[in-house]
Formats: structure tokens, C-alpha cells, sequence
């Protein structure tokens, strides 16, 4: 499907048991860096996003597994990034054409997305990005009728509304300073 020739893997989602545990592994051993996290209201950390690379606000996320996990699977969602917000838009619709559940596209405000689920319930999501940050997890619907210039305009609008708005390229240099330091802190191993 033409669609979807130039998609690469852009992130992975993991559901898991013990997030602090998870997340601590990850920074120290393998050197990411948290860019996001996101708590419940009593200040619980229920998603932590991470990446070792600054152009990435995550190439991973680690997800606490809720009580009730739709399939037995420790995948969260599965990610491809597209080149383009018109290459989501023919994504959107493609997939709309194969009667797939849950075609919903959204906004992450750093992203503009259509989540599906596969033939076997896993969630997967298409999407590029916008040059705008704000702190993840954000939502927001969007309509793939409307023309690329309002989608665009109304998401910077939508992002500009909100206080940890920034340039995504602003983010993305604080984010690489924080990077080399968590590398250079790594310890040595023989």
C-alpha cells in the first residue's frame, strides 16, 4: 500500500509492572533520558517517555499496566513515523477504507497521529511530527477534512494555549545538553 512505503519505526510502548524499577534500569544502564512523564492525581507516575536521541522526544515510552490490559501483551503500541502530516492524512483514510477498529486521529500537539488496531487488537499509531513541544501525554482530536495549512494552524494554536509550550527545536537543544550529560555520568564498564 503506497500509503505506507516510507513509514520507519519511530517508538515503542511497554506495559510494565514496577515503572520506577523500569525506568531507573533504562536511564542507568542503557543511558536514555526521561523528556516526559505523566502522573495520576495522587502524583503516581503512570507513563514515562524516554530517548537517547534530542530529535526524538521519545523513542520509548514505559507505560504502568493497568489493572485490565486488553490483550495479554506487554506492547503498549508499536509507532511509525511518516514524513509528512498529508502522508498521515492518506494513512487516516486508507485505513479508514479497511474497516480497522479504533481509527482515531489525534494531536500530541509535538505530533499529529492516527492510532488504529491491527487485525489482532495491537495498537498502532502513524504519525510525523509538529515543530512545537508541549509536555506529554496530550490529546486532541483533529479532523483530516480540513486542509494540512488549518490542521496546522489550529494545532499551533491549540499548543501555543498551553504553558510548557516552546519551539520544538528550543526542547530539543535543552534536551541534548541533559543527554550528553546523562552519557557522560554512565559509569565505566570493562
Amino acid at each position: 500500500m503506497s500509503e505506507f512505503s516510507r513509514l520507519r519505526l519511530g517508538h515503542v510502548g511497554l506495559f510494565v509492572r514496577d515503572l520506577a524499577r523500569m525506568a531507573d534500569f533504562y536511564q542507568r544502564v542503557l543511558g536514555f533520558v526521561v523528556t516526559d512523564a505523566d502522573f495520576d492525581p495522587d502524583g503516581k507516575s503512570r507513563a514515562v517517555f524516554l530517548s537517547r536521541d534530542p530529535s526524538e522526544h521519545h523513542q520509548f515510552v514505559l507505560v504502568s499496566r493497568p489493572a485490565v490490559v486488553p490483550t495479554n501483551t506487554p506492547i503498549q503500541q508499536i509507532s511509525f513515523c511518516a514524513d509528512s502530516l498529508a502522508e498521515v492524512r492518506r494513512a487516516y483514510f486508507a485505513l479508514q477504507a479497511e474497516q480497522l477498529s479504533q481509527v482515531d486521529p489525534i494531536t500530541h500537539g509535538t505530533a499529529w497521529s492516527v492510532y488504529f488496531r491491527d487485525p489482532e487488537e495491537n495498537r498502532i499509531e502513524v504519525y510525523t511530527h509538529t515543530p512545537w513541544y508541549i509536555t506529554q501525554p496530550f490529546i486532541a482530536a483533529i479532523d483530516f477534512n480540513k486542509s494540512d495549512d488549518v490542521i496546522r494552524r489550529e494545532t499551533e494554536a491549540l499548543c501555543r494555549s498551553k504553558p510548557s509550550f516552546r519551539l520544538m527545536a528550543d526542547w530539543q537543544d535543552d534536551i541534548a545538553r541533559t543527554m550528553r550529560q546523562a552519557v557522560e555520568a554512565l559509569p565505566e564498564r570493562r
